[in-house]
């Protein structure tokens, strides 16, 4: 039944509720009439013979039943595009649809460079790229809305496969006119001597902070917070005096341009962080995802 259920326009109409949370955006999403929306929703429900939602006044929630269909449904529309990538990939990789999501300091510059490059050999793949925070790429990936995940260091994610861990350190990002700019390596007591550029507390970069000067006992001023890394580095880059922290993969076109110095930090804290690439544990990747984890992973390592 559900397999039959699963090519219907009303599983369609009901992964959009989940997704959106409401009828009525659904229908706005979908470009129908909210009646159909509910009808189909309706009718998914009597041929399930089983509620799915919690309704509440703000909007439509999927309860257990409903998140265990909307998380099979999203595994078979993987499937399904996944064998329809396989077919074109008979003819090589000339066709197929990879969808990334990504930490937001690899999303700016590292990942879509290397998106272009990879289309240079094989211009017929298609990709969609989206930035995630790091506790929602995993789940994003289990649930079948994306092939790769590119993010930092976390605790291990059931079901999550890692095909790369490579190391990933916080960096000391400035002016070229800071006054610490020519230094080979830095510690954090120089460097809190300076106004800092910081990322949300809940960030890597700002709890590992936190934690490398609570132990050493030292104190920092900030100058600007923001949710948004590359305005930290663009202040900093501006400041002059103020000393942002991104790691290399992410700052590496300004540092390229010489628009900002990158400086190594010897204190244990801000080099135990990684990068990884995440894939479904168990499931098989389309060529055109298979072929880009590879290359995605080679040019990590390289760099």
């Amino acid at each position: 039944m559900a397999g039959h259920l699963l090519q219907e326009t009303a599983v369609r109409y009901f992964l959009e509720v989940v997704r959106t949370g409401s009828i009525k955006e659904a229908a706005l999403k979908l470009n129908v009439a909210p009646s159909a929306v509910s009808r189909q929703v309706a009718r998914l429900e009597r041929e399930m013979n089983s509620l799915l939602f919690e309704r509440h006044a703000r909007g439509m929630v999927p309860n257990a039943a409903g998140e265990l269909l909307a998380a099979h449904a999203k595994r078979m529309q993987q499937d399904n595009e996944r064998v329809l990538n396989d077919i074109s990939a008979l003819r090589g990789l000339r066709s197929g649809f990879v969808r990334v999501v990504s930490a937001e300091g690899f999303a700016f510059d590292f990942i879509p460079t290397l998106i272009a490059r990879f289309r240079e050999k094989y211009d017929g793949i298609r990709f969609h790229l989206e930035v995630c925070g790091r506790s929602d790429i995993p789940r994003r990936i289990r649930d079948g809305e994306a092939d790769v995940g590119v993010t930092l260091s976390s605790v291990p994610e059931p079901g999550i496969q890692l095909e790369l861990r490579h190391p990933s350190p916080i960096l000391a990002v400035m002016s070229r006119e800071h006054p610490l700019a020519r230094q080979r390596q830095l510690s954090l007591s120089q460097v809190t001597a300076y106004p800092l550029a910081l990322p949300l507390p809940n960030s890597s970069v700002r709890q590992l902070l936190d934690i490398s000067c609570s132990r050493q006992g030292l104190q920092y001023r900030t100058a600007m917070t923001s949710n948004h890394a590359d305005a930290l580095v663009s202040f900093a880059a501006a400041a002059r005096d103020c000393i942002a922290f991104y790691g290399e993969l992410s700052v590496r076109t300004r540092l390229l341009a010489k628009t900002v110095v990158a400086v190594p930090l010897r204190d244990r804290e801000m080099n135990e962080r990684y990068l990884e690439v995440e894939t479904l544990a168990g499931r098989a990747l389309s060529d055109a995802a298979k072929g880009f984890v590879h290359f995605l992973t080679e040019a990590i390592e390289a760099a």
